[in-house]
């Protein structure tokens, strides 16, 4: 088994999530908060201004003038879509390099990681769930672990796929087996570390229903869903996309239907084509 403690000195090596992230998140939960606070967070961070004005001047929204301040953008986009965007690229970095332990390429897991989020959200409005941008973020940044657990997953694919298939593990069960440590639970250490909320953490950390306390969440069964639906829908289905089980039983506990299932699904092949239009993906 690996020295745990190597690997989680490696976190330092990334890219911690801005703080601009964490005050937008928060403006953003606050039923109370108005554009011109969002707006004074943002404009005092270059790169995030500069995606941003970047996003509501693409062919997307076909204004007739251009937008030049960070204001006005919030105008056009609305707080919503302009939140979903300051996180989105807050996370970026760290997501968009090709993962080749998990056999993704270049920009597979980023794409993952926002179809996740934007199906969480559909879910959470579905079903009127409550702190709908820390789910987004959480479903946004669950798989973050993958990062810096790839290069070791590379290197001992053998003894997990052999778990997998031998045994009958899930892919995160093997990665623990084989490595000490899965995906899931560095995510959790990652959040732990850039400062997030304690609910943030343990949704990261439990984002496969390792326990079953864990379906007892709401937050957490959310995220879990919108992380099935991408694979049923075969979104970021790498080396270990099939090999986890699924919980029909929170299928119920979030009471959604068939019919449920579609609405979300169409409504995500909206939104996921208005994100490509603004950003690339």
């Amino acid at each position: 088994m690996i020295d745990i403690e190597s690997i989680i000195k490696k976190i330092d090596r990334l890219k911690p999530v801005p703080q601009v992230a964490h005050k937008v998140m928060a403006i953003a939960e606050n039923p109370e908060s108005s554009m011109s606070e969002l707006s004074k967070i943002i404009v005092y961070d270059t790169a995030v201004t500069a995606n941003l004005l970047k996003a509501v001047n693409s062919a997307y929204f076909g204004l007739p003038d251009q937008v030049n301040s960070v204001h006005q953008a919030i105008v056009y986009m609305g707080m919503e879509q302009v939140v979903d965007l300051v996180l989105m690229s807050a996370a970026s970095e760290n997501l968009k390099e090709a993962q080749e332990g998990y056999d993704l390429d270049t920009g597979d897991l980023w794409k993952y990681s926002v179809s996740s989020a934007l199906i969480a959200r559909e879910l959470a409005e579905k079903i009127g769930a409550k702190e709908i941008h820390l789910i987004f973020t959480a479903a946004l940044l669950k798989d973050i672990g993958k990062v810096i657990l790839s290069q070791y997953v590379k290197d001992f694919f053998e003894k997990i796929d052999r778990l997998v298939a031998e045994k009958g593990f899930t892919f995160r069960k093997a990665e623990k087996d084989v490595i000490g440590i899965d995906h899931a639970e560095l995510g959790g250490l990652m959040a732990q570390k850039w400062n997030f909320s304690p609910k943030m953490v343990e949704i990261i950390k439990n984002h496969h229903l390792p326990q079953k306390s864990s379906m007892s969440e709401i937050e957490t069964a959310i995220v879990y869903m919108a992380d099935t639906i991408c694979m049923m829908m075969g979104i970021g289905v790498g080396s270990d996309g099939l090999a986890y089980r699924f919980h029909q039983e929170i299928v119920k506990r979030l009471n959604l239907t068939e019919r449920d299932f579609q609405e979300v699904i169409a409504r995500f092949a909206e939104k996921i084509e208005q994100i490509e239009s603004m950003v690339r993906i």
